[in-house]
């Protein structure tokens, strides 16, 4: 009996160490640590801009003389949330006055920048003239002069030109943005 007595002896400590551990483990005593994030999202950015002659002549004068000048103006604005790069395509134009006696000026007024000065009717037709990139919301004011010249001869007498004008606005190159 003394060598059952022993090994209960041993046995009860041994029982009761691996008892306790047992209930430590099945406790779930364990650390842990969790994080989130909000919804992330995406806004796709506008591209407009108004102009404030659309689908306006921009200028009309009838019977002009030699020695007349027309002027007319409009405004484009960038009404969009994105900067973009803006163009002036002269779409067509007809000129019936000889020589160079009809002459065209279109002048940023707004950066003092002249786009375009000769003869009417000169710019390329379906060709981009750049006129820079604007911020979302500036504004460029633009002012076409019309000259008929006073040495007009009387052999112009009766002509007419006419030009149609389209502006553009273009979104910039993508951009990689690392946050």
């Amino acid at each position: 009996m003394a060598t059952t007595t022993k090994t209960r002896k041993l046995l009860v400590p041994l029982a009761t160490l691996v008892a306790a551990g047992a209930i430590a483990v099945g406790s779930g005593a364990t650390f842990t640590s969790t994080s989130g994030n909000t919804i992330s999202a995406v806004t796709a950015g506008t591209l407009t801009h108004s102009n404030t002659k659309a689908d306006q002549a921009v200028f009309s004068l009838k019977d002009m003389k030699p020695g007349d000048v027309v002027n007319g103006s409009l405004t484009l604005t960038n009404t969009g949330s994105l900067p973009a790069a803006f163009s002036l395509t002269e779409v067509s134009s007809a000129n019936g006055f000889s020589a160079t006696n009809l002459t065209l000026d279109i002048v940023d007024t707004t950066d003092n920048k002249t786009v375009y000065t000769g003869t009417f009717g000169g710019l390329a037709d379906g060709t981009k003239n750049e006129l820079g990139t604007w911020a979302a919301g500036s504004a460029h004011s633009f002012k076409f002069t019309v000259k008929l010249n006073q040495a007009t001869p009387n052999g112009d007498q009766g002509a007419t030109a006419n030009a149609v004008y389209k502006w553009d606005s273009v979104q910039l190159d993508g951009q990689t943005f690392d946050q």
